[in-house]
């Protein structure tokens, strides 16, 4: 993991909640008074909240402090054993672009700028990668996402393989390095304050999973730990110095406080614009997106290149809500690099470019074969 901190810069002050940054603040403001908005549209701005927060959010912090405490416990090189993995580099590299999040794909990415690793296994962990969309596809159809992410992982070897076979060109740079994102420092009261919703949170959905309907959890409503919940997440989100990754040299704790607040914005945006256009626009999306319908995979593709997770997530929850078919989620998923595609941009731009248009020739195949020969299948 050294590639990732090659440029640490000195701890930020935790203590202070801000400076708050004038766009995410007017964002927190314009969901804020949504949420707070009478009749009907405060209400279900309020239970969107809610199940975003128990179906996504608080299964994502979980998954990140158990990835970044198990990566602090047995903190070692990757890139280094990577190295000397040879011909495992590729399936190495695809199984850390196939874990949720976008932290093995930067891991990978990195190693590659350090002259450690191939381009065959940026390609790979690029493909295999879902991003932060995965964090949401496994709480709401993990059904699909075992289908997908082990798909992706195939795909991703496979594709790395062919690249090392028939690509000679180097794309990495001459002496890269950067900061991938700054360093928070100590630990903060606002990391505990969503430790302390997230786990209450996780019960809640873990619940709803098994068919299970709490009311409260220790005599707390379930509202209100969900709103507690998606506010904390609002106001650190708002605050927050990061862009997309956190520096590996925080704790566990604030990593998953600042990287699910980071996800579930785009959560609760995914949710609110998609009830939002069925309720009030009157809109039929998935009507709508039938009348396109040899044309989605090719739009999940191209949504692909945006970097970043939050486009992504809108594709997932459109899946979710049956508005698109499994054949555009698949062309997304393959083709998209999430937040992983900052630092790679960083770190290797031209690598990062050309994987990326590596990664889409296979997100196509794969795509437009599960349209034609199984139009129908996890829809």
């Amino acid at each position: 993991m050294s590639d990732l901190t090659q440029t640490i810069p000195a701890p930020l002050d935790a203590a202070r909640p801000g400076p708050f940054r004038p766009r995410r603040l007017l964002l927190v403001s314009v969901l804020a008074a949504l949420a707070l908005a009478p009749g009907d549209l405060g209400a279900l701005t309020r239970g969107l909240m809610q199940d975003a927060f128990v179906q996504v959010s608080a299964f994502v912090a979980a998954t990140l402090l158990m990835f970044y405490g198990l990566e602090k416990l047995f903190r070692f090189d990757m890139g280094t054993a990577m190295g000397r993995a040879r011909i495992m580099q590729v399936p190495i590299a695809a199984l850390l672009g196939a874990t949720p999040g976008c932290g093995g794909a930067v891991v990978v990415v990195a190693a590659y700028a350090s002259g450690k690793v191939s381009f065959g296994a940026v390609v790979a962990t690029l493909t295999a990668t879902m991003g932060d969309a995965a964090f949401l596809l496994i709480a709401t159809r993990p059904d699909t996402a075992l289908i997908l992410l082990p798909t992706q992982f195939a795909v991703g070897i496979l594709t790395g393989w062919l690249i090392d076979r028939f690509v000679t060109v180097d794309y990495r740079p001459n002496g890269a390095s950067c900061e991938i994102a700054p360093r928070i420092g100590a630990l903060r009261a606002r990391d505990l304050a969503y430790l302390a919703a997230a786990l209450p949170g996780l019960a809640v959905g873990a619940a709803q999973i098994g068919g299970v309907t709490l009311d409260d959890v220790l005599g707390v409503p379930v509202a209100w730990i969900a709103l507690a919940g998606i506010f904390t997440g609002l106001a650190i989100w708002a605050a927050s110095p990061v862009s997309a990754m956190t520096n590996p040299a925080d704790g566990p704790v604030t990593r998953m406080a600042e990287e699910t607040s980071f996800i579930s914005v785009w959560v609760v945006i995914a949710y609110l614009a998609y009830d939002f256009t069925a309720a009030y626009a009157g809109l039929d999306l998935k009507a709508l997106f039938q009348s396109i319908a040899p044309v989605l995979p090719l739009i999940g593709a191209a949504i692909g290149f945006i970097p970043g997770c939050g486009p992504q997530v809108l594709v997932a929850t459109l899946y979710v809500n049956g508005a698109i078919p499994f054949s555009a989620l698949a062309a997304n998923a393959i083709s998209n690099d999430g937040d992983a595609l900052f630092p790679a941009i960083a770190l290797a731009p031209r690598a990062a470019i050309m994987a990326t248009v590596f990664s889409t020739i296979p997100a196509l195949i794969v795509a437009y074969g599960l349209y034609l020969f199984a139009p129908g299948f996890l829809n």
